[in-house]
């Protein structure tokens, strides 16, 4: 286990944006978080509606020059991170990123991050019980015009056109661009290289709310097989998507 930064701080003393009465948390609302109702139990999620601007120097160093926007998405990120990995029996310390901006888990441990606007989660589990974790959350809107054509292979554009038409309060093209997202958070800590959006294919089961991913790019090994496909998860809660990949070994 990672050992706790000197002067950082501990997890259980950070300030809980949760704590605010005037955060718009979904647990507190309804008794079940967005990301974990999409997670298996072996998974450690922690979500948060309003921002927390506690972070380590060394991750308030990644960010010195940024905009406060990207500055509050990226520190709550980590305290959610931080909250997860506490939950999860590890020490408070601090999440760097890798070269693709990847997140720096401590030995022994998967995890992922997501944003959008008003809306923050971090995953985590230990390695030995997971091979890889992808999320992510969306606003609940379609894509901007013309980017569908760039998120979506050709074979999936008329699937999505038939699902919107059986389900027409769901936004499938966004919901395609965040299973993608999910898709490459848990691809690329596994292979360490490039999956672009057109290098998977998507099939949603919109019953029960799942889908599965056929990969386009030679995969790595897992399990003693090359990885060629994966399965997820999503929900639809109002104006926020999330979908959620988990790689078993």
């Amino acid at each position: 286990m990672a050992s706790p930064a000197a002067g950082g701080p501990a997890a259980t003393d950070r300030a809980d944006p949760r704590d605010d009465p005037r955060g718009n948390h979904l647990r507190d609302r309804q008794g079940t978080a967005v990301i974990e109702s999409i997670l298996p139990a072996s998974v450690t999620s922690v979500e948060s509606y309003t921002d927390a601007d506690d972070l380590f120097p060394e991750e308030a160093a990644l960010v010195a020059r940024a905009v406060e926007k990207r500055r509050l998405e990226f520190a709550t990120a980590r305290w959610c991170a931080h909250k997860a990995l506490a939950d999860l029996g590890y020490p408070a310390t601090p999440i760097l990123h890798g070269p693709k901006n990847e997140p720096l888990w401590p030995d022994g441990v998967i995890g992922a991050l997501t944003h959008c606007d008003g809306y923050r989660a971090a995953a985590v589990a230990r390695a030995g019980e997971l091979a890889a974790i992808g999320i992510d959350a969306e606003p609940h809107r379609e894509l901007p015009a013309g980017v569908l054509e760039t998120v979506a292979r050709p074979e999936e554009i008329p699937a999505l056109a038939a699902l919107a038409s059986q389900h027409p309060k769901t936004h499938w093209d966004k919901l395609m661009f965040s299973a993608k997202e999910s898709v490459y958070k848990a691809w690329f800590p596994l292979a360490r290289r490039w999956l672009d959006f057109q290098d998977a294919t998507l099939r949603f089961d919109p019953a029960d709310r799942t889908f599965v991913a056929e990969l386009h790019q030679a995969g790595p090994v897992v399990g003693g097989a090359p990885l060629t496909r994966m399965r997820g998860r999503f929900v639809v809660e109002g104006e926020l998507l999330a979908t959620s990949v988990v790689v078993r070994d």
